[in-house]
C-alpha cells in the first residue's frame, strides 16, 4: 500500500462502502441516509460455498463475512484464506564460557557449514553476504517512526478497541490540526490496513476441511458422520524459516549437536536441546547420507493442548498447535521471544452424549488428530530427506535438514499421540498394574511387530496398544512418537504428582491447613481462604508447592513430611537450567527416597496403588535429561503461557461471534508487527527512539508484588539491588521522625555507626566510641521497597537468565550470610555522598544446619540486652536476595483472625523457605 493512497484524519470516518463511492460520514445514520438517497437499488451479491468430500483436502475456501469482525475493512484478498497461503575421533572441539571453563565436542559431519545462496560452501572464516540495503528512513508500510510506534503501542501493547482508537485520534486531532500537523492514522481502519500491508513476517493462514469417510449405515446415518470441520493453519515451513532468519536468535542458537564438558574435571553437563544425546544420534543417522555433509540439523518441536477462553459463555474451546525449533536455546523459548509460534487450530468434532462412546466415533476423533497434524506438516517433509538452503539470523546461508523433535503435551494427549490405552505409559512397556517395574522402552518397530503378530484384544489388554490407529510420525522419516514424548514438569510433577496425588492424600490427615497464614512474598501467590479451593490453575499449584511443606509439618507423620521433602528436591533438581553429570545421581536418590517414604500412604490405607502414569513418569527423567537436555526448556509451561497471547487475548479482542476468524487476523497482525520491529532493529532504526525509551521506562520497577523477567544479557554480577524510583511523601523526613515512626529510640546512634562503617570499612566498629562517629541531621527519603535483579535461569527469567523481584524482607542467604527483616528503606546524602539504606531487624540461625525433617534452616529473632528487638542499618548493596520466612506453627490451632502481616510478631521461630524459588533453593539447601 503506497503512502500516497493513505487517507488523512477527518471527523467523517465511516466509509460509504458502495463500489467506488468516496463519501465518508460521521455517524451510521448519515451513511444510511446517503445510501437511501444515492444508492437505492443496491442489492447484496449472493454468497458461494465450496463443498468437500475427502477426509483431508486443501482446496481454497473463502472465510465467512463474520471472519473480519473487528477488522471489517480488511479486503478478503489481504488474508489469502485457503490459498497457498557415538563420538568419532575427528570431532571439532571448542572451548566455551568465561575463562574457558567449558569445552564442547561438536558433531563432525552435520557441522553447519555456511554457504552462499546457491548452496556452495564458503571458505572457513568467510563473512556473510550483506543484507539487502535499506534506508534508515524507510519505515514501509509506515510513513515514519512515530506511525510504527503508535501502531505497535495501540495494537500490541494496549490492545485498544477500534472505537477507542477513533476516539483517541479525534482527541489527538484537536491539538495537532491547529498547527496543520497530520495524525499518524486517519482512523482504526487506516491503522489495520497499514499493519496488514507489512511486507515482512507475512505467513498466510490456510484451511482444509476434514470429515468422516469410513463405513456408514444404509439408514439413519449419524450426524457426526456427515459433518465437516475446518482446520486452519500456517505453513510451518515458512514459520520455521522465519525463526531461523531472526537476527535476535543469532547468538542464542545452537547450529550443531554437541557434548559439553567442564575443564575442571571433564564432567559432562546438559543444558539446551542440542546438548542431548538424541540430537547427536539423529545427526549420526542423517549423516549416513553423504549429501547431508555440512548441513544444519533443525529439530521441529511441537506442542498442543486444548484451552478454554471463557467458562461462562460455553462452546469456547480451542485446540491450538504450536511449533518451535530445538536449535533455539531454552532461555529464549522460556522468555517467549516468538520462539514458540502458533501454526494451527485443530478441529474438535462434537456429538451427542449417546453417540460419544461409539467406538467408530472415538476412533474417528483420534485418527482425525493425527491426520490433521500430518497434513499441516507435509511441506516440511521434503526438507527432512534432502537438505535445502536457508538464510540464518547471523546473515549466513546454510544447508538445513529438518526432523521431528519432541512433542510437548499433557498425559491425556500423550495417550492420544502414542496410540495407547489410558493408564499405560507412552514411553515404556511396563504393565499398567505395575508401572514402576523395570521394562524396555517402547519403539515404533516393536509396536509394528506386535500389531502384526498379536490380536487386537491382546494388544489392548497386555500391551496397552490401540491397533487400528496410525500416529502422524509414521508419515515422516526418522519419526518415532514413543521417543518424542517430552517431559512435562507442569502436568506430571506439579499438577499431577504434587497437587492431584500428594496434596489429596495428605488431606486424609488434615482437617485444617494453615496456608492462609503465610507471609506475602515477591512472586508468591497468597491463599487467604487457606483451604477449600474450587478451581485450581497451574499458578495455584506452583504457589502451593512453595509453602506446603512447612505448613503441614507437625500435623502429619514424619514419613509424610519426608515424602514431600524428597519429592520437592526432585522437582527443583529437575528444573535447573544446567544439569551436571552428577545431578542425575542426586535426582535418582531423591526419587528413591520419595518411593520409600510414600509407602506410608499405602500402609495407612489412604492409597491402594502407586501405579499412576503421571507419578511413574518421574522414573524417566534421568534418561530424558541425557537425551534432550534440561527439561525446563521443553515443558508445557511454555505452551500454556503462549495460550494467553495466541488464543485468550485475541479472543477477548473479538466480537465473540465466529471468533476464530478474528483471532487468526489478530495473530497475523501481531506477527507482522513483531517482524517489523525485528526488521527495524536489525537496521539500527529503533535505537534510542521514543519506543525503546518507553519500553525501558516500563521495565523499571515500581511497587509490584510479582517478580519480573528481565530481558538482556546476563549481568556480570550475580545480584544488584536498588531502591524504588519514587520515595514516600507522607513518611518521615528526618531521622528523629523515622525513629518515632519505627519505635527505635536509638536509631540516630545506629545511623552514626553506619556512617563510620561506610567511611572506614577496615576499622573495627566495636572499638570506636560513638563520639568519634559522624553525626547526620539532614533530610532523609523513605521508600516502601527495593528491587533485587539477580541471575536465576531456572526460574521464569529473561533471555540472559536475569530476574527482578521486589524486596520487603531483606536477606543474605544462609552459608555465612545473615537474615534480617526490613523495617524501612531510606536514603540520605552526607558530604555529597548518597547512601541508600535499610533498617533491619536481625534474625539468627537456630542450629548449625537445616532441620532434619523438612531440610529447611530455622531462624529466630535476635534481641538486645534490654530484650528489645536487635536492629541495625545496612547499605542495600549488602543485600543479596529476598527470602521468605514461614512460621513454625507447632500443633496448636491458629487463631482465625490472625493475618499474614502480623506473623513476624506472633511467632518466635521461622523456616527459611528454600522452595520459594530456584535461586533460594540453591542458596538455602
Amino acid at each position: 500500500m503506497s503512502h500516497s493512497a493513505r487517507r488523512d484524519h477527518s471527523a467523517h470516518q465511516i466509509p460509504c462502502g458502495y463500489l467506488h463511492c468516496e463519501c465518508h460520514f460521521k455517524t451510521q445514520a448519515g451513511r444510511t441516509k446517503h445510501w437511501n438517497a444515492s444508492h437505492p437499488t443496491f442489492t447484496s451479491a449472493p454468497t458461494t460455498s465450496v463443498s468437500y468430500s475427502a477426509t483431508v483436502e486443501d482446496e481454497p475456501e473463502e472465510p465467512h463475512d463474520t471472519f473480519f469482525i473487528g477488522h471489517d475493512d480488511f479486503p478478503a484478498g489481504s488474508f489469502d484464506a485457503g490459498q497457498t497461503l557415538n563420538e568419532p575421533d575427528n570431532m571439532d572441539t571448542e572451548f566455551w564460557g568465561p575463562g574457558d571453563r567449558l569445552y564442547r565436542n561438536y558433531h563432525p559431519k552435520l557441522n553447519s557449514r555456511p554457504c552462499d545462496a546457491t548452496g556452495q560452501f564458503l571458505a572457513d572464516g568467510a563473512t556473510p553476504a550483506p543484507p539487502p540495503s535499506k534506508s534508515r528512513d524507510d519505515w514501509t508500510p509506515y510513513r515514519n517512526c512515530i506511525e510504527f510506534e503508535t501502531a505497535e503501542f495501540l495494537y500490541t501493547r494496549n490492545q485498544m478497541s477500534a472505537g477507542n482508537i477513533n476516539i483517541l485520534l479525534d482527541l489527538w486531532a484537536a491539538t495537532l490540526l491547529k498547527h496543520n500537523n497530520k495524525l499518524p492514522f486517519a482512523d482504526c481502519r487506516d491503522l489495520y490496513k497499514t499493519i496488514d500491508s507489512t511486507p515482512v513476517g507475512n505467513v498466510k493462514w490456510q484451511s482444509f476441511k476434514v470429515q468422516y469417510t469410513g463405513e456408514k449405515p444404509a439408514h439413519d446415518v449419524l450426524p457426526w458422520m456427515t459433518e465437516s470441520h475446518d482446520v486452519w493453519y500456517q505453513d510451518p515451513h515458512k514459520v520455521i524459516c522465519n525463526m531461523l532468519a531472526n537476527p535476535d536468535y543469532a547468538t542464542e542458537m545452537d547450529y550443531q549437536p554437541y557434548c559439553e564438558f567442564s575443564t575442571d574435571n571433564n564432567e559432562r553437563q546438559w543444558q539446551d536441546f542440542m546438548s542431548g544425546d538424541w540430537a547427536w544420534n539423529q545427526a549420526d543417522i542423517i549423516s549416513q547420507d553423504s549429501d547431508t555433509a555440512g548441513s544444519t540439523f533443525v529439530p521441529v518441536i511441537l506442542g498442543s493442548n486444548k484451552t478454554t477462553v471463557s467458562v461462562t459463555t460455553g462452546a469456547n474451546d480451542y485446540y491450538p498447535l504450536y511449533a518451535s525449533i530445538g536449535n533455539v536455546c531454552n532461555n529464549v523459548r522460556r522468555a517467549h521471544r516468538n520462539a514458540v509460534a502458533i501454526i494451527g487450530f485443530l478441529a474438535m468434532p462434537k456429538t451427542t452424549k449417546e453417540h460419544a462412546a461409539c467406538p467408530k466415533y472415538r476412533k474417528y476423533r483420534r485418527q482425525l488428530f493425527h491426520s490433521s497434524i500430518s497434513k499441516i506438516l507435509e511441506n516440511l517433509k521434503p526438507g527432512m530427506m534432502k537438505p535445502e538452503v536457508v538464510r540464518f539470523g547471523d546473515g549466513h546461508y546454510r544447508h538445513v535438514i529438518y526432523g521431528l523433535g519432541l512433542y510437548i503435551a499433557d498425559y491425556k494427549e500423550q495417550v492420544l499421540l502414542a496410540c495407547i490405552v489410558r493408564s499405560w505409559c507412552p514411553r515404556c512397556m511396563s504393565h499398567r498394574k505395575n508401572l514402576d517395574s523395570k521394562s524396555l522402552c517402547r519403539n515404533h518397530d516393536h509396536t509394528e511387530a506386535l500389531i502384526d503378530e498379536v490380536t487386537s484384544s491382546d494388544l489392548w489388554d497386555e500391551y496397552g496398544i490401540i491397533a487400528d490407529l496410525v500416529p502422524f510420525t509414521n508419515d515422516f522419516p526418522r519419526g518415532d512418537i514413543h521417543e518424542l514424548i517430552a517431559p512435562d514438569i507442569l502436568h506430571q510433577l506439579i499438577k499431577g504428582t504434587f497437587k492431584d496425588h500428594l496434596v489429596k492424600w495428605v488431606g486424609q490427615y488434615l482437617h485444617h491447613i494453615q496456608i492462609a497464614v503465610v507471609a506475602s512474598f515477591s512472586g508468591l501467590q497468597c491463599f487467604p481462604q487457606g483451604r477449600g479451593f474450587k478451581q485450581w490453575t497451574s499458578d495455584d499449584s506452583k504457589a502451593l508447592m512453595k509453602v506446603y511443606l512447612p505448613t503441614i509439618e507437625g500435623y502429619i507423620p514424619t514419613d509424610v513430611v519426608s515424602t514431600f521433602r524428597a519429592f520437592l528436591k526432585f522437582c527443583y533438581l529437575i528444573r535447573r537450567k544446567i544439569i551436571m553429570e552428577s545431578t542425575p545421581v542426586r535426582i535418582q536418590d531423591a526419587l528413591d527416597r520419595f518411593h520409600h517414604y510414600r509407602n506410608v500412604f499405602e500402609s495407612t490405607g489412604v492409597v491402594f496403588t502407586f501405579s499412576l502414569p503421571r507419578q511413574h513418569s518421574c522414573s524417566h527423567y534421568a534418561l530424558l535429561i541425557r537425551l534432550f537436555g534440561a527439561p525446563n526448556g521443553l515443558c508445557s509451561f511454555i505452551t500454556e503461557t503462549k495460550h494467553i497471547k495466541a488464543v485468550k487475548e485475541p479472543w477477548r479482542r473479538s466480537s465473540r461471534y465466529h471468533a476464530l476468524g478474528q483471532m487468526l487476523v489478530t495473530n497475523q497482525c501481531l506477527d507482522k508487527l513483531a517482524a517489523s520491529c525485528i526488521d527495524f532493529k536489525s537496521h539500527g532504526m529503533l535505537n534510542g527512539t521514543c519506543l525503546s525509551k518507553t519500553l525501558q521506562a516500563l521495565s523499571e520497577f515500581g511497587d509490584n508484588e510479582e517478580g519480573e523477567i528481565v530481558d538482556g544479557p546476563t549481568s556480570l554480577v550475580q545480584a544488584h539491588v536498588q531502591l524504588a524510583k519514587t520515595h514516600q511523601h507522607k513518611r518521615a523526613r528526618t531521622v528523629p521522625d523515622l525513629s518515632t515512626e519505627l519505635s527505635i529510640p536509638h536509631l540516630h546512634n545506629l545511623l552514626r555507626r553506619f556512617l563510620f562503617e561506610q567511611l572506614h570499612p577496615d576499622d573495627e566498629l566495636s572499638d570506636v566510641p560513638l563520639a568519634c562517629c559522624l553525626r547526620f541531621d539532614g533530610q532523609i527519603q523513605v521508600f516502601n521497597s527495593a528491587a533485587s535483579t539477580f541471575y536465576a535461569p531456572s526460574d521464569r527469567s529473561g533471555i540472559g537468565g536475569m530476574r527482578r523481584e521486589h524486596i520487603h524482607a531483606a536477606v543474605e542467604g544462609m552459608g555465612g550470610m545473615d537474615i534480617g527483616c526490613v523495617m524501612c528503606f531510606f536514603s540520605f546524602t552526607s558530604e555529597e555522598v548518597s547512601y541508600p539504606c535499610a533498617v533491619v531487624r536481625w534474625f539468627e540461625k537456630a542450629n548449625d544446619g537445616p532441620d532434619k525433617d523438612t531440610g529447611m534452616w530455622i531462624v529466630k529473632p535476635l534481641y538486645d540486652t534490654d530484650h528489645s528487638p536487635l536492629v541495625g542499618i545496612i547499605h542495600i548493596d549488602s543485600i543479596y536476595q529476598a527470602t521468605h520466612l514461614i512460621p513454625i506453627y507447632g500443633t496448636h490451632t491458629i487463631p482465625k483472625d490472625l493475618k499474614h502481616y502480623d506473623l513476624y510478631d506472633a511467632f518466635c521461630a521461622f523456616y527459611v523457605n528454600k522452595f520459594a524459588d530456584h535461586h533460594a533453593f540453591e542458596i538455602a539447601s
